[in-house]
């Protein structure tokens, strides 16, 4: 029946548009997710000093081998812009979170490193970061609606990333 909701990701499409409900959700989901960013944003600047790109970059460096990425593997890493990534590397160089090294192998190229005091400041922000996540996300749902967000978030994912399954 084309009235009928679509079942999982991969399902044969019931109808064309989104319905007025749909859309809805959807709204609510791009405006609660965008209120929550910056609301988690303001509140690490205010902690932390930090601004949610400086942090991001700092938890991608942090998690490479040795706190260092090629600025191109860095920028995949974190879905950015390669301009809008130098942009960013530029204002942290400065205040020496991170600093630029010539690549071991290859002399043409560098690679973007994590200095001691920009792995400080990520540990330093870490904590308050993560009770702020908690305050305005975790303390907002049940243990039941944190396993339905859950389910919904893998049939996403499954969805956007089909190869992932393979």
């Amino acid at each position: 029946m084309a009235s009928e909701r679509p079942g999982p990701a991969g399902a044969a499409t019931a109808r064309r548009r989104l319905t007025s409900a749909e859309l809805a959700v959807w709204r609510s989901l791009l405006d609660t997710t965008g209120e929550l960013q910056r609301r988690l944003g303001a509140r690490m600047t205010a902690d932390c000093g930090l601004s949610p790109s400086d942090y991001h970059v700092m938890v991608t460096l942090s998690e490479a081998p040795r706190r260092r990425l090629r600025p191109s593997a860095l920028a995949e890493a974190m879905d950015w812009e390669r301009s809008r990534l130098s942009h960013q590397l530029g204002r942290m160089e400065k205040r020496g979170l991170i600093r630029r090294e010539e690549c071991a192998t290859d002399n043409r190229g560098s690679e973007i490193v994590l200095t001691d005091l920009g792995a400080t400041a990520f540990r330093a922000a870490t904590a308050p970061h993560a009770r702020a996540i908690k305050e305005h996300f975790a303390d907002a749902l049940s243990a039941d609606q944190f396993t339905a967000l859950a389910d919904v978030l893998t049939s996403l994912s499954r969805h956007i990333f089909p190869e992932r399954e393979a």
